[in-house]
């Protein structure tokens, strides 16, 4: 059995629509993408010195723009959208990425 994510409580303490999904109180990832969805988001925000609340209320919206959108996948739209605000890379280089990878 793997250790359990730690998890920051600025994230663990999210609520509302952008409340990680939980069993029993742990973090419920559905396939391994969603963990590696996740990972991105919490990494991507810590390495780059950026503030928690920025990201998730990027992620607000997203659920928001598409309610009916599998929870994890927003969080990929939210970070793709937060990534381009920052102006840390632009949507072209990011569908080139994707494309590249397809």
């Amino acid at each position: 059995m793997s250790d359990p994510i730690v998890v920051a409580p600025a994230i663990r303490e999210m609520d509302g629509i952008a409340a990680l999904p939980r069993a029993n109180g742990e973090l419920v990832f559905a396939a391994p993408w969603e963990g590696r969805a996740f990972g991105a988001a919490v990494g991507a925000v810590a390495a780059l010195g950026l503030e928690w609340d920025d990201f998730r209320q990027q992620l607000i919206g997203a659920i928001a723009a598409a309610p009916d959108r599998p929870y994890y996948e927003s969080w990929v739209v939210a970070l793709e959208a937060f990534v381009v605000a920052q102006g840390i890379a632009t949507e072209s280089e990011l569908d080139a990425r994707a494309h590249a990878h397809s």
